[in-house]
């Protein structure tokens, strides 16, 4: 006889099945719902355009010369291989030439054939996220088509007016906000901690879309003259991208994988940076050393991927807390640093305790539970407890090391040494400064 438990734990199994063969099941039911509608909606916009668009050779050419320039500049580009997570490419300078020069239907048409270049050639990621952005920028460069098309007076061409061109340049700005619109929202839904300002614009991405906006609309224009020009565009656009894909996988090497912090390497230059910079200018500067209490036993019950996931959701929660400017990284394991420039005791105090409320009201979901943890500090003052990087660390890390002595969960600072003249009569415990 099957018991009530039995039958739950095979119904678990089929479901754990199920979403290692359909990932998309696995996330939350408003990101399925939302990317279900989005591919949806694009598929029932491209089957009634492609009923009522009349297709014509010339088109179809012009649309074939411009997928044939982006599966160009993917290929130049392969070698370099693509940082892990959200990378940012310059395929929009094909994307909306399309947009702004053939029928509507070509728009929502043209991500597909690049989208399955980059999962075949360049990294194949999981499918409904290629899909879904194949779908975001259909649907976005499709209503980008129509505004055009429905506004403007004239053809894309070489005796474009300022009208038209005022035009596309707006239709191009409406495709870069809806396509990152779309984005957006599927990121904040697929990770609720996550803030809208990580996933919008800040000042590289918006010129990046500044950037991606006139290659647009120059490409535009030079195949509205001529497809043949299309020769002319491509080397220039396929060395952007190959200086765009550098910068990122630069800063990629900077960066943990698992938490997005700086590693320890980056984490030390740039910590020296700011130690120079307070020696020549006076100014205070503080060192944190974090560490999650009993993590292992996170590892040990639940798995290294929760553990995983733990980290992630910590490193999120601790750049919250801080300033632009102060400097965080993955220290190893369970450990993470921050400097804080312009930071005496007081402050350097405020901000750890900040830290470790924060973390200790956190309760990350995995399957049926809710992990909780908390974290332990130690905190040291720049020509309070040490004068270079690696005296910081060492007070630091007494520091800390006497926090989980005195229980975990708690904030310390370097013993301070006794005075002598207290030390012949008093042979008490030194106090935290």
């Amino acid at each position: 006889m099957t018991t009530p438990r039995e039958t739950a734990i095979d119904a678990r199994r089929r479901v754990v099945s199920l979403a290692d063969r359909w990932p998309l099941l696995g996330q939350p039911g408003p990101l399925v719902l939302y990317v279900c509608g989005t591919v949806g909606l694009a598929v029932g916009a491209a089957a009634h355009l492609a009923r009522t668009t009349e297709f014509r050779w010339a088109e179809l050419l012009t649309f074939l010369a411009l997928m044939a320039c982006g599966a160009v500049c993917i290929e130049a580009t392969r070698r370099l291989g693509m940082p892990a997570g959200v990378s940012r490419d310059l395929l929009s300078a094909w994307w909306l030439p399309v947009a702004l020069l053939l029928p509507p239907v070509y728009a929502l048409l043209a991500p597909l054939p690049l989208q399955f270049l980059l999962q075949i050639r360049v990294r194949a990621t999981v499918l409904y996220r290629r899909v879904f952005s194949a779908a975001a920028i259909g649907l976005a460069a499709v209503v980008a088509s129509l505004c055009f098309h429905g506004l403007a007076r004239e053809p894309m061409s070489g005796h474009v007016g300022a009208g038209p061109l005022f035009l596309a340049v707006a239709c191009a700005v409406l495709f870069t906000v809806l396509n990152t619109a779309l984005i957006a929202v599927a990121a904040v839904m697929s990770d609720p901690d996550t803030r809208w300002h990580d996933v919008l614009w800040d000042r590289e991405r918006a010129l990046l879309d500044v950037v991606e906006l006139c290659l647009g609309v120059l490409v535009a224009l030079a195949c509205g003259i001529s497809p043949l020009l299309l020769v002319l565009t491509l080397p220039p656009v396929v060395l952007l991208q190959r200086s765009l894909l550098h910068a990122q996988l630069q800063a990629a090497a900077r960066t943990d994988p698992k938490t997005g912090l700086l590693n320890a390497t980056a984490w030390q230059r740039e910590a020296d940076t700011e130690i120079i910079r307070a020696r020549r200018t006076g100014e205070t500067l503080a060192l944190l050393i974090v560490d999650i209490d009993h993590f292992k036993r996170v590892n040990d019950t639940y798995g290294h991927l929760v553990g995983d996931q733990v980290l992630a959701g910590i490193a999120t929660a601790v750049r919250s807390q801080l300033r632009d400017y102060d400097v965080v990284g993955r220290f190893g394991g369970e450990e993470f640093v921050v400097l804080l420039p312009r930071a005496d005791v007081a402050e350097a105090r405020r901000v750890a305790e900040r830290l470790r409320t924060r973390v200790g009201r956190m309760a990350i979901p995995v399957e049926e539970a809710l992990i909780t943890v908390t974290i332990s500090v130690g905190v040291a003052i720049m020509s309070v407890h040490g004068d270079d990087l690696i005296e910081l660390l060492a007070a630091a890390d007494l520091a800390l090391y006497r926090a989980k002595e005195l229980g975990r969960d708690r904030i310390c600072l370097p013993v301070a040494p006794v005075p002598p003249q207290r030390a012949q009569g008093d042979n008490s415990e030194g106090r935290i400064p």
